[in-house]
């Protein structure tokens, strides 16, 4: 029986290994992303803009534009860059602590004014890269390294779930993936280019959150934290598609 061979997105093309975690969904995340860009033709015409932290490491791993800036500013700053050049595909890619905490107010701002770019926003549960801490999206009872005993509702309030938030916004898209399986891996793949197809018609602002094991600051092996999101994770944050407004 013939071995299935799997082609390399050109924008990953002579670079090494990300160097994320073992079990760490970012590296995932980035296959589909530019596996998507490659299959719409577009690897020569698309730039993403990159939060500072974990994510970050995308802009060594691939032969695109990339561009780096405050913490927290990935989506205005795409904004800008895309309101400067609306022929090119522009995403920001950036975690749920930047996405939901410091950048809340682009989260939310960048979505009432219907900007046409795509937000990747990969969710896992905490402040990855500095520490570990609790962040917007953590879980009721979660340990963390700022809640050691815990999130709690009466000290630290209810988690930020997106979905909720966007409900009634005008955007083009909204949808959450996840990177726990063969099955959600291409379920996500699909959310993305539907996003970014959205954006190249200039329908407006979409929105795909990714679910993603973070093993290390879970202090989970890998296999155990894939299997939290599956019994825990995805029961707070559904999988799903959420708004999909028509073309305008």
């Amino acid at each position: 029986m013939a071995t299935k061979t799997f082609k390399i997105p050109a924008a990953l093309e002579g670079h090494g290994n990300h160097s994320a975690c073992q079990g760490c969904g970012h590296g995932i995340a980035t296959r589909i992303i530019y596996e998507v860009i490659d299959e719409m033709g577009l690897t020569d015409r698309c730039i993403a803009f990159h939060d500072l932290a974990c994510g970050s490491d995308m802009m060594f791993v691939t032969n695109c534009h990339g561009f780096s800036g405050a913490h927290g500013r990935a989506i205005p700053t795409a904004t800008g860059f895309k309101r400067i050049r609306p022929d090119m595909l522009v995403f920001s890619y950036a975690g749920d602590g930047a996405t939901y905490s410091i950048g809340m107010q682009h989260t939310v701002h960048t979505a009432m004014r219907d900007e046409n770019i795509t937000a990747i926003v990969i969710n896992n549960t905490n402040f990855g890269m500095t520490g570990g801490q609790m962040s917007p999206t953590s879980l009721i009872g979660q340990k963390t390294t700022s809640s050691p005993v815990g999130r709690t509702k009466a000290l630290n309030g209810n988690p930020v779930d997106v979905t909720k938030l966007y409900t009634g916004m005008d955007i083009a898209y909204l949808a959450r993936g996840s990177v726990d399986s063969v099955a959600n891996i291409n379920k996500t793949k699909s959310y993305i280019r539907k996003g970014f197809e959205k954006q190249m018609a200039g329908e407006g602002f979409s929105l795909i959150e990714i679910l993603s094991p973070c093993p290390t600051n879970w202090n989970l092996t890998p296999a155990a934290a894939v299997e939290r999101i599956q019994n825990e994770v995805s029961g707070i944050y559904q999988i799903g598609e959420f708004i999909e407004r028509s073309a305008k």
